[in-house]
């Protein structure tokens, strides 16, 4: 019998053993499992998905600061870097939120990367994510504040342009009436009375082409063109000037080069590279013009004679109202716009245009642009 009660106790002692084992080994498994969520939290439920579909910046913080999760977005304008926010003026806000509970929206400008001096405009919101987390939101607002600064600088330039021939125009008439008795004064001021108003009718004319060009409709409907025409058009636009100072123009190069686009504006484009290389080459020059087609662009290439332009003015010459001389300019009635409407007028057509020049050997602007597709009518067709 004792032996018998021996072996039902120790049975016993073990069964309670063993129930006191699992005990302790369940509650250790649930504390561990907390920790591993604390350590590493998952992001509350759709959320995750929101920010994978967001264009803009989102960012979901942790206690600890550390980006639980991140939209394309925010890796896309460098807010997010190894799991942190790079920016400490967000990492700021978001401790603030983190403090009061509080939202907070705010416009930053932050530094676009770790040297230079581009810079990034943001709009921020920063808020509560559930008890734990903090949700940012920004949304990337450089290319507006860019354009507000351009259209800043255009007016400008436009008050500083207009008002040379605005005031020219005012003492001439002036003059003009002064020297009412003095017919010879008279015809004098009236020339140069109609020169001015002829400056004045060319700035306004290439406002409002530069204006067209950078309309979303600009091209309209784009037609099948000949490349080698529409040179031949703005080389006719230039015939007189060209021979009134002794200049030939060449023209050469393919014939069968064709594009697609709007006729006036590639027109404009070439006739305002055409007229520079006019007003900027010595009488009794030389300019040539080549059009050719290589591997599906087609390239118009305008050379002169001229002074060339130093290297420090290449990549400024498409702004808005630059001119590499000055004084020569105004003498010659440029308006500064010709460059930015031929740079407009390309880049709308899907290409762009380059320059090459050295001081002393004369200037290249050449268009380049893509090569109309060949359209082919089905098998058993005629074209």
């Amino acid at each position: 019998m004792d032996s018998a009660w021996l072996v039902l106790l120790s049975l016993g002692l073990g069964l309670i053993v063993g129930a006191g084992f699992v005990w302790i080994l369940h509650i250790a498994e649930r504390r561990g499992t907390h920790a591993a969520q604390v350590v590493s939290p998952a992001v509350p439920d759709g959320v995750d998905a929101v920010l994978d579909a967001m264009e803009s910046a989102g960012v979901v913080l942790d206690p600890s600061n550390n980006v639980v999760k991140a939209s394309p977005g925010a890796h896309a304008i460098g807010l997010v870097w190894n799991g942190a926010l790079v920016h400490p003026r967000l990492v700021e806000m978001v401790d603030s939120v983190r403090r009061t509970g509080e939202p907070i929206t705010a416009e930053c400008e932050l530094a676009r990367g770790p040297f230079g001096e581009a810079n990034i405009h943001l709009s921020v919101r920063v808020a509560r994510l559930g008890s734990r987390y903090v949700l940012l939101l920004a949304e990337d607002r450089t290319e507006s504040f860019r354009l507000d600064s351009v259209r800043r600088d255009f007016v400008a330039n436009i008050s500083h342009e207009l008002k040379t021939p605005i005031g020219a125009v005012s003492l001439l008439a002036e003059a003009l009436d002064d020297a009412s008795d003095d017919p010879d004064q008279v015809r004098r001021f009236a020339l140069r009375l109609s020169e001015e108003a002829s400056r004045l009718a060319r700035i306004t004319q290439d406002i409002i082409e530069l204006s067209r060009l950078q309309a979303t409709d600009a091209l309209g409907n784009a037609v099948l063109l000949s490349a080698h025409k529409i040179v031949k058009a703005a080389v006719d636009q230039n015939r007189v000037a060209a021979e009134a100072r002794g200049i030939e123009i060449a023209l050469r190069g393919d014939k069968k080069a064709e594009i697609m686009g709007d006729e006036k504006l590639l027109v404009t484009a070439v006739d305002n590279l055409i007229s520079n290389a006019i007003q900027y080459s010595p009488d009794d020059s030389r300019i040539g013009i080549g059009v050719r087609d290589v591997d599906g662009v087609v390239e118009i290439a305008v050379t002169d004679q001229g002074e060339g332009i130093p290297e420090e003015d290449l990549d400024r010459v498409f702004e808005r109202f630059f001119r590499v001389d000055q004084a020569r300019s105004r003498n010659t009635g440029g308006t500064g716009l010709g460059l930015s409407i031929v740079k407009h007028a390309v880049q709308n057509h899907g290409g762009e245009v380059r320059v090459w020049s050295q001081p002393g050997r004369g200037s290249t602007f050449t268009i380049r642009l893509p090569e109309a597709a060949v359209i082919r009518p089905p098998i058993g067709e005629n074209p």
